[in-house]
């Protein structure tokens, strides 16, 4: 059993959770995921580790109420354990592979768009721990959902909050600050690392590569089982297939065909569509998540 240590609510259905953890806490890094089951029954949710304490044993996660499982995890309190905590899954950001001397030299820009903000603030806090800070953009569509913003402050060099209604920071999109910093304020970006609901990805993809900028992003959000099994995480990046879950969750974004993601992540949340990517993707097709048949 992996015993909750803190949890509290960041806004409305975003909650954050300390679990005790140690083996997944020492060797876990910025970028992975862990899967969490609240009991044997219990629907495997895989989620994006927003931060580690590798002497206390702890791993932070943050997650939305969506659906029914996330729903009973927001019930959850200190005290109570989740049946299972499987990780560190994934491959870490392609960042902490390389040189940090060489990343000193690098201006790198992350853009967060709503609870992509957790995953983007491990890699912020690797990066000033390492002596290369760099700026941060997060977005939410109110100030109300706003997530992290004290600990993002404390380890960006510059960050800025945008919301969608102008309620808080500066108002409209992600992209907006985006263009603002590059082509108004004359900022230059080796690197953008974009996190958030794929359609936010799909849009910062578009305006960076009309800016010349390289940009990673995370898949994490069409994720469903997490071992590859599925399916659901299934997309196209340049003339590759690849599964978030087992490939990523990271990717050019550049490469990234986020009109088949999308479309895909539709078609998934119903039986007949699942069944009709069955028929689609014949014997390429993963079938087990038990729904559509596939691996009978």
């Amino acid at each position: 059993m992996y015993r909750i240590v803190k949890a509290k609510q960041l806004a409305e259905k975003i909650w954050l959770m300390d679990v005790e953890a140690p083996r997944t806490a020492r060797s876990c890094e910025p970028g992975q995921f862990v899967i969490v089951k609240i009991d044997e029954k219990g629907e495997r949710i895989p989620l994006t580790i927003c931060d580690y304490d590798r002497e206390a044993g702890l791993v932070t996660i943050v997650f939305q109420e969506v659906g029914a499982s996330t729903h009973r995890m927001a019930q959850m309190r200190e005290g109570d354990a989740f049946e299972d905590f499987v990780g560190p899954l994934g491959r870490p950001s392609e960042l902490i592979g390389e040189d940090p001397e060489a990343l000193k030299q690098q201006k790198i820009l992350f853009v967060a768009g709503g609870v992509g903000t957790a995953p983007v603030y491990p890699q912020v806090k690797w990066m000033k721990a390492h002596g290369a800070e760099a700026d941060v953009i997060v977005g939410a569509k109110t100030k109300d959902l706003l997530i992290l913003e004290e600990e993002m402050r404390r380890e960006a060099g510059n960050l800025y909050i945008t919301t969608d209604d102008g309620s808080y920071g500066r108002g409209g999109m992600v992209t907006d600050a985006i263009r603002d910093l590059v082509e108004n304020q004359g900022k230059h970006y080796d690197r953008c690392v974009a996190i958030g609901p794929v359609i936010m990805m799909k849009f910062v993809c578009l305006l960076t590569k009309e800016l010349g900028i390289p940009t990673i992003v995370s898949m994490n959000p069409i994720m469903v089982d997490g071992t590859g099994m599925c399916g659901a995480c299934r997309l196209t990046v340049g003339d590759e297939v690849k599964f978030a879950c087992v490939d990523g969750p990271e990717f050019d974004g550049h490469l990234v065909n986020f009109d088949e993601a999308m479309k895909r992540q539709q078609m998934y949340r119903t039986q007949e569509g699942r069944a009709m990517l069955k028929l689609m993707e014949g014997e390429t097709h993963h079938g087990g998540c038990g729904y559509c048949g596939g691996d009978k």
